[in-house]
């Protein structure tokens, strides 16, 4: 983290409700707690609540993911973890080499808070594969993983048989729909860890800054807009696009983040995408 993060880190905490607004967020854990909750419990009004998240947010220390018509926010475990890290070198330095007569040290309480990621998959109408994708990192990801979806040329509504499929095994879809990668590219919008490509990459359209930060891939699949025959044969296409999608998203829950830097993980991301299981 250079100086010029730090500095909108500090600032965004420099205020006593953003300070109660992180303890709260991080006793929740990375499940998070709705919009309405946290107002409640900070007693303070809904719009000055929006502002102060506006502000934690855009410094990468708080993250927002859309549940149906409620907005959820938990502690972005990254940033804050980023911006401890820069403390602690500033004052490793500062006390290198001193010398001191007390007997024990002290150290700060560390946050109950667990690493998350934001994830956004992309494809041109984001009606269809990242819909999906988007459904099933939502399950399996058990609060871990942010899931987000667009698409360069955005459809008016998702794939009616995506919607249906999804809904057969159990997924919740209120809140998946079709829109532009260009709501992700806005200063107030959730900081990517992951961008991944599930189409060719779209015919004369620069892709937006999503940070550099992000790991990025491209997991090319079938479109399902494309499948033919009988009913019968593009509902089995369909669920060989669902399995396909469900099992490299197992895979890329279980890689040890950790112990990855961002050039291991995008490395074992093209694994993925191969076919081949990550090796780690």
């Amino acid at each position: 983290m250079d100086s010029k993060e730090a500095a909108l880190g500090f600032a965004a905490l420099a205020q006593e409700t953003r300070v109660r607004l992180l303890r709260v967020l991080a006793d929740a854990g990375a499940a998070g707690l709705a919009a309405g909750d946290l107002a409640a419990r900070l007693a303070v009004p809904s719009s000055t609540l929006s502002f102060h998240l506006a502000a934690m947010e855009h410094a990468g220390i708080v993250q927002a993911t859309r549940q149906g018509r409620q907005m959820f926010y938990a502690v972005r475990a990254e940033g804050l973890r980023r911006l401890l890290a820069f403390v602690a070198e500033a004052a490793g330095a500062e006390t290198a080499g001193a010398h001191t007569s007390e007997p024990h040290s002290i150290q700060a309480p560390a946050l109950a808070v667990q690493p998350s990621f934001n994830v956004l998959f992309l494809c041109t109408q984001n009606s269809a594969r990242s819909i999906m994708a988007e459904a099933i990192l939502r399950a399996i990801g058990r609060g871990r993983f942010h899931a987000y979806s667009a698409g360069s040329r955005p459809a008016a509504a998702p794939n009616p048989q995506v919607i249906a499929r999804l809904q057969a095994l159990g997924h919740d879809t209120a809140g998946l729909r079709s829109k532009s990668w260009n709501e992700f590219a806005g200063p107030r919008t959730p900081l990517m860890d992951f961008v991944i490509t599930l189409c060719d990459t779209p015919r004369g359209q620069r892709c937006p800054d999503f940070g550099d930060a992000a790991v990025r891939a491209a997991w090319p699949l079938p479109d399902p807009a494309r499948f033919t025959g009988g009913p019968t044969e593009r509902a089995a296409l369909l669920n060989e696009l669902y399995a396909g999608l469900r099992r490299r998203m197992e895979i890329f829950c279980g890689l040890p983040f950790a112990r990855l830097d961002r050039m291991a993980l995008g490395r074992h991301l093209g694994e993925i995408a191969e076919g081949r299981r990550a090796v780690v």
